[in-house]
C-alpha cells in the first residue's frame, strides 16, 4: 500500500487552457486497461525537457530530444504508450518510434517533428506500432482539457494509484495555473526526472526562461528521490507552457513574475516526486534524509544516495530494526576521502543517535526504534565540513519489492 498517498481528485486538477488529454485502451501489453496517452498543444505552446543520462537511452527518448532541439518551441503533440519500454530494441525501435510520431501528426495536423514520443514498460521488446496507431481515433475522441487523472491512469505500470498535483497563484493580478502528472514505483533513480512525467501551465514564458524553471525544478525535486537506485532507459520531464493567461510575458529567468512561476513548478514537481516514493514497489515507509554541514551540495548528495541505495540500511528501515551503524557505515563509504569520522552526528526524528562518530552517551535503542517503526520518519547526518544541506526522499526495501519484480513480466 502506498504511504500516505490519496487518490488524486479529479475536480481539483486544473484544466489548462491549450492542452487536450485523450487516453485509449490500446491492449499493449494487457487487455482493457488503460495504456495509451495523447496530448495535443495548441499553436505557440513553448516546450521545455530534460532526459534519462543512461547511455542505453530508449529509443523515444532519442526521438524525443531530437525532435525538441529541432522544434523546441512548435511541439504539438504527445504520445505516451505503457507496457512497452521501447528500449534495447537498436535501430528498428527508433524506426518505430518516428512511425508512431508520423501517425500522431497525421491525427493531429502536424509535422512528424512536432511530436514527441515517449514509452514506459518492459525493456528490448518490440514496440507494437499497430496497435498504438489504432488506438489514436479513440485518443482524438477521448481529448479534453479536464482529462488530467484519467491520463495519470494510462501511463501506470507497477504504480498502484496515479500521481498528479496541481497549483493556481496569482502573477501581477492574473490567476496562473500549473498541473502534471507522474508515474513511477520502480527503476527509480533519476539522474535527470522521474520514469515519466508531464506539467504544464497556461504562464506565457520564453524558451530560455522554462529551461532555467525547468532545471531548478529537476534539481530539488525528482533529483533527490531514489527507490532502487536504478536509472531507467526511459526518464524524462517535459514541461509545457500554453501562454494562454493574460498576463505579460516572461522574457528573462529573471524578476518577481519568473521567481513566483520557478517556486509553483518547483512545488508541483516535488509533489508528484514524493508521490513516487510513497508508492515505491513494496514500500512501507518514507524516509526524508536530510545531509548537512557538507563541504559541497554534490557532497552531500553523495552521502545521502550512498545511505538510501545500501540494502542494508533499507531492510533495517523496513524492520524499523536501529541497527543504525549501517548508516554510519554508508556515509563512511560514499567517496569523502578526507571526511573526519569522529565529526559525524546521526540522528532519527529528534533521537540523537550518533555523536563524534559514536553512539551518543544518553542514546537508548527503543528510542530509536519508536521512531523507525513509523510509517514516515526522517535520518539527518550533520558532517561538519561546511554550510552545504540536501534532502532527499527514499523508502525502505521489504519482500513485496522482491516479488513484485521478480514476477514483473508474468
Amino acid at each position: 500500500m502506498p504511504v500516505n498517498l490519496a487518490v488524486a481528485d479529479a475536480h481539483t486538477l486544473a484544466p489548462i487552457d491549450g492542452v487536450s488529454l485523450g487516453v485509449a485502451r490500446a491492449n499493449i501489453r494487457k487487455p482493457d486497461r488503460k495504456d495509451l496517452l495523447l496530448v495535443e498543444l495548441r499553436e505557440g505552446a513553448v516546450v521545455a525537457g530534460v532526459f534519462t543520462r543512461n547511455r542505453l537511452c530508449a529509443a523515444p527518448v532519442a526521438v524525443a530530444r531530437e525532435h525538441l532541439a529541432q522544434r523546441g518551441s512548435s511541439i504539438r503533440a504527445l504520445v505516451v504508450n505503457t507496457g512497452c519500454a521501447n528500449a534495447g530494441t537498436g535501430t528498428q525501435g527508433i524506426e518505430d518510434a518516428r512511425a508512431v510520431c508520423a501517425a500522431v501528426a497525421e491525427v493531429v495536423g502536424c509535422a512528424p517533428a512536432q511530436v514527441l514520443p515517449f514509452s514506459t514498460g518492459v525493456i528490448m521488446e518490440r514496440l507494437p506500432v499497430d496497435r498504438i496507431v489504432a488506438g489514436l481515433a479513440s485518443c482524438r475522441s477521448d481529448l479534453s482539457a479536464g482529462n488530467w487523472l484519467s491520463a495519470a491512469e494510462s501511463i501506470m505500470t507497477t504504480d498502484t494509484l496515479p500521481k498528479a498535483a496541481s497549483r493556481t497563484l496569482n502573477i501581477a493580478g492574473t490567476a496562473v495555473r500549473i498541473t502534471g502528472i507522474a508515474k513511477g514505483s520502480g527503476m527509480i533513480r533519476p539522474n535527470m526526472a522521474t520514469m515519466l512525467s508531464f506539467v504544464a501551465t497556461d504562464a506565457p514564458i520564453a524558451q530560455q526562461a522554462l529551461d532555467a524553471a525547468l532545471a531548478h525544478a529537476v534539481e530539488r525535486s525528482f533529483n533527490c528521490i531514489t527507490v532502487d537506485g536504478d536509472t531507467s532507459t526511459n526518464d524524462a520531464l517535459i514541461v509545457m507552457a500554453t501562454g494562454t493567461a493574460r498576463m505579460p510575458r516572461i522574457e528573462r529567468a529573471e524578476g518577481r513574475a519568473f521567481e513566483q512561476l520557478r517556486v509553483a513548478i518547483t512545488e508541483v514537481a516535488t509533489a508528484l516526486a514524493q508521490a513516487i516514493v510513497r508508492d515505491a514497489e513494496g514500500a512501507s515507509k518514507f524516509v526524508t534524509l536530510t545531509i548537512e554541514g557538507g563541504g559541497s551540495v554534490e557532497e552531500c548528495r553523495r552521502v545521502g544516495y550512498a545511505i538510501a541505495h545500501s540494502p542494508l540500511v533499507k531492510t533495517a528501515f523496513y524492520a524499523s530494526d536501529p541497527n543504525l551503524g549501517r548508516i554510519l557505515c554508508a556515509v563512511g563509504y560514499s567517496g569523502i576521502d578526507d571526511l573526519d569520522a569522529d565529526r559525524i552526528d546521526l540522528y532519527i526524528d529528534d533521537v540523537h543517535v550518533a555523536t563524534a562518530g559514536a553512539r551518543h552517551p544518553d542514546y537508548l535503542e527503543e528510542d530509536g526504534r519508536r521512531a523507525m517503526a513509523k510509517s514516515e520518519f526522517g535520518v539527518r547526518v550533520n558532517l561538519h565540513r561546511g554550510p552545504h544541506r540536501l534532502t532527499l526522499w527514499t523508502c525502505d526495501l521489504s519482500h513485496d519489492y522482491v516479488t513484485i519484480n521478480a514476477e514483473y513480466r508474468t
